[in-house]
């Protein structure tokens, strides 16, 4: 499970569960299991202090490289 954070202020945005070792390019909406602080507005996720974070695309986020870290550990593919 990762908590991913805002690259400029450090808020916690929501929890998501990444799986396989690649990087997080993209995060899928229904793999997110808690919403914190991020702000869905005009096709996009920011974050409160108002960084952009990622980019909608239907089912999932297309993530932009240098907004967002992330902590925790990933789930490896069966």
């Amino acid at each position: 499970m990762l908590t991913i954070r805002c690259a400029n202020c450090k808020t916690k945005l929501w929890k998501y569960n990444k799986l396989g070792k690649g990087e997080v390019l993209r995060c899928h909406k229904a793999r997110i299991t808690k919403m914190l602080d991020a702000r869905e507005q005009d096709g996009a996720i920011d974050c409160p202090c108002g960084s952009r974070i990622g980019i909608d695309k239907g089912t999932n986020w297309k993530m932009i490289k240098n907004a967002f870290n992330y902590s925790g550990k990933k789930v490896s593919k069966l």
